[in-house]
């Protein structure tokens, strides 16, 4: 699999269904952002890996690494299941306004650091 749609195809439809709804909703939040395939999953990279997402038997999970978890600890501790993931049941609805924050300071926080090193890898070069 090369390609987010490819990703997206393996999936019955209602999972493609949703899954087709986190990549919009990370498509309005960070439009410049790349779409690749990294780890097997769907990635958004901007000056580095952004967010990944993917589908599992029973949830959806969310990978803004810990520093996007860190920043935001209290209201995304229902959710956390690992040092840098969140896991989303199937059937129950998305924390969207909270997935916006997160996403909103992995953009800052990857452009900060491409800014620090003083080399912009941008959003093409994936």
């Amino acid at each position: 699999m090369k390609t987010i749609d490819e990703y997206i195809e393996a999936f019955e439809p209602e999972v493609q269904k949703t899954l087709r709804e986190i990549r919009a909703f990370i498509k309005a939040e960070v439009p410049e952002a790349a779409e690749k395939i990294s780890y097997g999953m769907p990635t958004f990279y901007l000056e580095g890996n952004l967010v990944h997402f993917a589908a599992f038997k029973d949830h959806y999970g969310f990978f803004p690494g810990p520093s996007g978890i860190d920043a935001f600890g209290k209201e995304l501790a229902p959710y956390r299941t690992g040092k840098g993931t969140l896991r989303f049941p199937r059937g129950q609805p998305f924390p969207w306004e909270l997935l916006a924050k997160v996403l909103r300071f992995r953009k800052e926080e990857n452009t900060r650091k491409a800014e620090t090193r003083g080399n912009h890898k941008g959003a093409g070069r994936v």
